[in-house]
């Protein structure tokens, strides 16, 4: 081309999560069967939509509306709807204006990121759910900053370090956090919320909560919404349909503005993500009708307490399992439906393997890895084309420091789901003896 046509930040848009699911398609090709354990999908992994919630579906198509547009902000019944539960929960009170509807949460976070100023930065956490730490990247053409959660302290954050980083890093004008986070199924104590919030003060910033899973919470286990902590301070919440109903086809999420009116800037900010959404003229219109009949529906929420003790029954088999070895950082995740393991440091070498039988698989395998491939993906490449189970590292999937991986709890066999990660243990004590 005569000119450049490509942002100088798209090499920041890294998805590994997905990637990887092209090597294991060509794997399979070969003729080794991938348990994919990679991508955050129910349906995909055999959970079934409850009969109750299909039949309201089947009920709104029957109405016309459901096939026109909506208003650009998100249907208006549904808007008050959800204002008006927000506001009985306590803590900040909103309107139906201050929540703005996007085709998933992953369009609000391209939005969200892609209207910031070019110089201004949000930091958010190691390790990083690529959806934000990519558009963040991408945005200002610079590595996403981050603020350790620390795996060896059941995975809270380092509040010294990100209040260092903010202090040196001017440009920072926001603070991300996950709750339950991605990948590491961590949910953030009042304690260390109400700290954000005070370093959100100090420092002049705003909080971004990305609170897709926050009804996929374990029992025993506190949450606390942004809402309920936020007090004075510009905030954007995020929520979603994905994971909950669970809908990932529907795409489906909303953001709620809290404290407009108590920043200009911020103000103006969220201004821009509207009007930006007005470009596109609303988002998808049957999901939105769904949300207050399924939600105020007497079965929803026994129906998510069942799905959140087989999540939780998964990660203590799992947690049981690997704890088992001693070169790993196993934490029980306390919501969503993922589990994260650590290498501790030094146990992995570039020449450590995994036997695999099939010639074709091997040599595709050796010729993906090199001497800059980090250590946690020669792990996950390793594994895969040995034994056909599909995990994520951490260094490249999730914007990390520490060498490790993610696999998913969606499996809905138990039995299997065991067998599986019993797998996974034979295969690292395998491969760190190797």
């Amino acid at each position: 081309m005569r000119n450049s046509i490509t942002h100088p930040g798209a090499d920041n848009l890294v998805y590994e999560i997905r990637e990887i699911v092209d090597v294991s398609n060509k794997i399979e090709s070969l003729g080794q069967p991938i348990i994919w354990e990679n991508i955050g999908d129910p349906i995909a992994k055999g959970e079934t939509i409850p009969l109750w919630i299909k039949e309201c579906v089947a009920e709104a198509l029957q109405d016309d509306s459901a096939y026109a547009y909506s208003p650009t902000m998100g249907l208006k019944s549904t808007r008050e709807y959800i204002a008006k539960e927000r506001n009985l929960e306590g803590g900040i009170q909103i309107t139906p204006d201050d929540i703005l509807f996007f085709n998933g949460l992953g369009d609000a976070i391209s939005k969200i990121y892609k209207s910031l100023h070019s110089s201004a930065r949000i930091i958010g956490p190691n390790p990083a759910y690529p959806t934000h730490s990519s558009a963040e990247a991408a945005h200002a053409d610079s590595p996403h900053y981050t603020y350790s959660l620390d795996p060896n302290n059941n995975w809270q954050p380092d509040m010294e370090e990100m209040e260092r980083k903010i202090e040196e890093n001017p440009h920072i004008v926001g603070v991300l956090i996950v709750n339950p986070d991605n990948p590491t199924g961590y949910v953030y104590s009042l304690d260390v919320l109400k700290k954000i919030v005070e370093l959100a003060k100090k420092y002049q910033l705003f909080i971004i909560s990305d609170e897709i899973y926050s009804n996929l919470v374990y029992e025993g286990t506190e949450y606390h919404k942004l809402a309920d902590f936020v007090e004075d301070v510009p905030a954007i919440a995020m929520r979603g349909i994905s994971k909950e109903f669970p809908w990932p086809g529907g795409r489906c999420g909303w953001v709620e503005f809290y404290n407009r009116g108590q920043d200009e800037d911020f103000d103006k900010y969220t201004k821009s993500l509207i009007d930006a959404k007005m470009l596109e003229v609303c988002s998808t219109t049957l999901p939105q009708k769904l949300i207050p009949v399924v939600m105020q529906d007497e079965r929803y929420y026994p129906y998510l307490k069942e799905r959140n003790k087989k999540y939780q029954s998964r990660a203590r088999i799992a947690t049981d399992i690997l704890s088992s070895i001693p070169e790993l950082i196993v934490n029980e995740p306390q919501g969503s439906f993922y589990l994260t393991v650590v290498f501790k440091e030094v146990v992995l070498s570039d020449s450590n393997t995994l036997p695999i039988k099939n010639y074709e698989i091997k040599r595709l395998i050796e010729s993906l890895l090199d001497d800059d491939t980090h250590l946690d993906k020669r792990f996950v490449y390793y594994l895969l084309g040995s034994t056909g189970l599909c995990v994520v590292p951490l260094k490249g999937g999730f914007n990390s420091t520490f060498n490790g991986f993610r696999f998913t709890l969606l499996e809905s066999n138990e039995e299997l789901f065991r067998k599986n990660i019993e797998l996974l243990r034979d295969s690292i004590i395998k491969y760190l003896a190797s």
